[in-house]
């Protein structure tokens, strides 16, 4: 672990190894708990590594970055669409009608507009779905008789009810995605239609605060025991007593990304007395794509699935390097799919020789089973696994109930992440910005840095702050996450 800045005034750096057997303050270990203190001379020098690195943080440095902000609140805007659609809710064939659900759909259409009607449903003529009118819209107001119409005329027939001979005959609940092309005037005329402003979206999060702390009691700190350790944050060498202080810091980091990842804003009556904050997987939820069962070992249905998530993002920003962090289940599954296509296999029941590439396929060479990232359509995707999904103190606990008849239930498995940044309008600071897609704000000031706080009371070590007989070392983070274009992540779920 790297030495805790010192205490002013008390020279204190909290839980240093040392390369040699030194009795000091930097060098401190814990054998307060689950320790019989009698045994000390008896025990092993070396601590045994049972389960290798147990932290989970690393995600958020990976993709994105951390910026100060002095306010308790950060407000961004994102772009609104440039080409602007709606779907309509009914219509009045017969005079031309067309119904959207709302004045705001409505008013994408402006007098003289040419517009594009695709048919997504129509119960009562099924052959009508799928096929395709363009019309002029001559009318915003509708005849008065419904409510948010417009009359659009269409350039092929008198009307969508249609009637003559090769004309399409469209009926009152036949829907419409409609989207705007142009537009056509007659010579000599003024324009005479309202301007039509570019949208955004205006997006608002929080921080919030993160505490822990450590703590020992005077009279545990005077007996000396060394243990040989090494640990998650940099604990190499000999300690004495503070090795559970390392362990505390490196549970509380993992809780900084972990609340980042997690959290929640409150709504309704939940929390009372905390608002929460937006963390990664509620804004995928709220503003971006979720995919369920995605990958099930069935390579021609995965890639079929994959595909669709393709489609998806080529609605969206169409970004084209994304990460995909994954459980261990999911990563297989994908790995199943790649090998399959990369052997040439024309069904999962008669597979062919595997494609090894340009080198030499010896006896002796240990094959790769695995794939690292690969390109599909105009995308590269770059996959890892994802240690919090995969660790079974949290996500790697979670297993669906797959079994006949069993209700319905996910976990999630996996994200996709856009790669590079995202420009975006800083209402703070007055300007557009180029940030990551995901980055970490913290409260700082010229006298006050909150990113991570660690300061130590009591009255044991030589800091005495209190008569309290304990020595109390204290964690504080103020931070939240801004997820910038959510509309370009996909979380996984199966």
């Amino acid at each position: 672990m790297a030495a805790v800045t010192p205490v002013a005034g008390s020279g204190i750096n909290v839980a240093n190894p040392l390369p040699t057997q030194q009795t000091a303050s930097a060098n401190y270990l814990d054998f307060s708990t689950g320790w019989a203190q009698q045994y000390l001379p008896e025990l092993y020098e070396a601590e045994v590594e049972r389960y290798g690195n147990r932290m989970l943080s690393g995600f958020l440095s990976q993709v994105g970055a951390e910026e100060a902000m002095a306010s308790d609140q950060v407000v961004w805007s994102e772009q609104g669409r440039l080409h602007l659609s709606a779907l309509s809710t009914g219509a009045d064939v017969s005079d031309n009608e067309i119904v959207f659900a709302t004045g705001d759909d409505k008013n994408l259409f402006r007098l003289h507009d040419t517009v594009v009607l695709y048919c997504t449903a129509d119960s009562t003529t099924a052959a009508n779905i799928g096929t395709t009118i363009k019309g002029i819209v001559t009318a915003v107001a509708g005849h008065g008789g419904l409510a948010n119409s417009v009359i659009i005329k269409p350039f092929t027939q008198a009307t969508f009810a249609g009637g003559s001979a090769g004309e399409t005959v469209y009926t009152d609940n036949s829907r419409f995605q409609a989207f705007v092309y142009g537009s056509e005037h007659l010579k000599g005329t003024s324009l005479d239609r309202p301007a039509l402003n570019p949208g955004f979206n205006r997006y608002t999060n929080k921080p919030i605060i993160i505490r822990d702390r450590f703590i020992i009691n005077g009279s545990d700190t005077a007996q000396i025991g060394w243990v040989e350790v090494s640990g998650e944050e940099g604990q190499s060498g000999y300690m004495w007593y503070l090795k559970a202080e390392g362990d505390t810091r490196a549970r509380f980091n993992d809780y900084l990304e972990m609340s980042m990842i997690e959290a929640e804003k409150k709504s309704g009556n939940g929390a009372p007395g905390v608002d929460g904050t937006e963390g990664l997987f509620s804004a995928i939820e709220t503003r971006g794509h979720v995919a369920t069962e995605a990958f099930t070992g069935v390579y021609t249905d995965d890639i079929a699935t994959f595909d669709n998530i393709l489609v998806k993002f080529d609605g969206q920003g169409a970004i084209e390097e994304n990460m995909l962090y994954l459980d261990r289940h999911t990563t297989l599954k994908i790995d199943d799919m790649l090998g399959n296509l990369n052997s040439g296999v024309a069904s999962a029941a008669s597979p062919s020789s595997a494609s090894f590439g340009v080198f030499n396929n010896s006896n002796d060479m240990a094959v790769n089973l695995g794939f690292t990232g690969f390109r599909r359509g105009s995308y590269d995707f770059y996959k890892t696994d994802w240690k919090y999904l995969n660790d079974a103190q949290v996500y790697g606990a979670m297993t669906p109930d797959t079994s006949t008849g069993a209700a319905l239930h996910t976990k999630i498995a996996g994200a996709i992440i856009p790669a590079g940044v995202s420009s975006v309008y800083d209402e703070g600071m007055g300007r557009n910005i180029k940030r990551p897609f995901l980055h970490v704000r913290y409260r700082k000031s010229d006298t006050e840095d909150r990113k991570l706080k660690s300061w130590i009371t009591g009255s044991v070590g030589g800091n005495v702050t209190s008569d309290e007989d304990a020595m109390v070392v204290n964690y504080l983070s103020e931070r939240c996450l801004v997820v910038q274009a959510a509309n370009n992540f996909m979380l996984l779920k199966r």
